[in-house]
């Protein structure tokens, strides 16, 4: 059985000594997820696990990939992606230039799917996508452009659902049970580590997607992170969130008009 006390250990273990500050994430999903690691990597007590974080750094960079993982998928929420597609796109092509960052981006699919829908509104050319998370290791398949090939019928699917009207194969090329995405998307993607709870703003961004990420800090991570957003966003951007996350209860909110029910929301001040 862990116990809170046995969480806090950890915490300040990640902190001091690796810099990882776990400690305004939701308490009750980061239970749950090191309670799944002990159960998956058979540590027959919390003190065995908590041994391999502070001594094998392979295992802790294991358990940091496990703890912050989050599911992804190309075009997840098709009616999202056509929203961006008819709402917001023809608005961003008004500008000389778009910026638009990925927080927290995981393996890179969502950014894949931004890259598309740039090229479809003849926009690719110039953008710049920021992919950044927390995790270096997902970071590397973001740069390699290369998911499952069995996850392409799907993907496929949501595609046309969010208005794709083009042959979503002639994205990538199918190799040996992978499909690797076309180098004219990933030269347009900027790849750098960044940590949401820590780090601060790094430039002006026109569109800022952080999906699903939110639900698992506390209301106050969350509150500071959606600060560092507004400090990140251009007058008259937009801010992209998961669907069940919100600005309504944030020091921000006033400065935003939610779009629709796809949760976008434009910043009007």
């Amino acid at each position: 059985m862990i116990e809170e006390d046995d969480i806090d250990l950890l915490l300040n273990d990640l902190f001091d000594l690796y810099g990882y500050d776990f400690t305004r994430y939701s308490r009750a999903s980061l239970k749950r997820r090191v309670v799944r690691l002990c159960s998956l990597d058979k540590f027959p007590s919390f003190a065995e696990l908590r041994y391999r974080v502070r001594n094998d750094p392979a295992y802790l960079k294991r358990f940091v990939e496990e703890i912050t993982v989050n599911v992804t998928e190309m075009f997840r929420d098709p009616a999202f992606y056509k929203s961006l597609r008819e709402d917001v796109l023809p608005v961003l092509g008004t500008k000389p230039f778009i910026r638009v960052w990925h927080a927290g981006c995981s393996t890179g699919e969502e950014v894949y799917s931004m890259a598309i829908l740039l090229k479809e509104a003849n926009l690719l050319r110039r953008s710049l996508l920021y992919a950044t998370d927390l995790n270096p290791s997902v970071l590397e398949k973001v740069r390699k452009g290369i998911f499952p090939l069995n996850s392409m019928k799907q993907y496929s699917e949501s595609y046309i659902a969010s208005g794709g009207t083009h042959d979503f194969s002639g994205y990538y090329t199918a190799q040996y049970g992978q499909a690797k995405f076309d180098t004219e998307l990933s030269e347009k993607i900027i790849i750098s580590t960044h940590n949401l709870v820590s780090d601060s703003s790094f430039n002006e961004f026109d569109l800022i997607l952080c999906r699903n990420v939110l639900i698992y800090f506390d209301k106050d991570l969350q509150d500071r992170v959606l600060q560092l957003f507004d400090a990140s966003l251009g007058t008259l951007g937009y801010l992209a969130l998961g669907t069940k996350e919100t600005l309504k209860f944030s020091v921000v909110q006033n400065k935003y008009k939610q779009l629709n029910r796809e949760k976008i929301w434009k910043k009007i001040s």
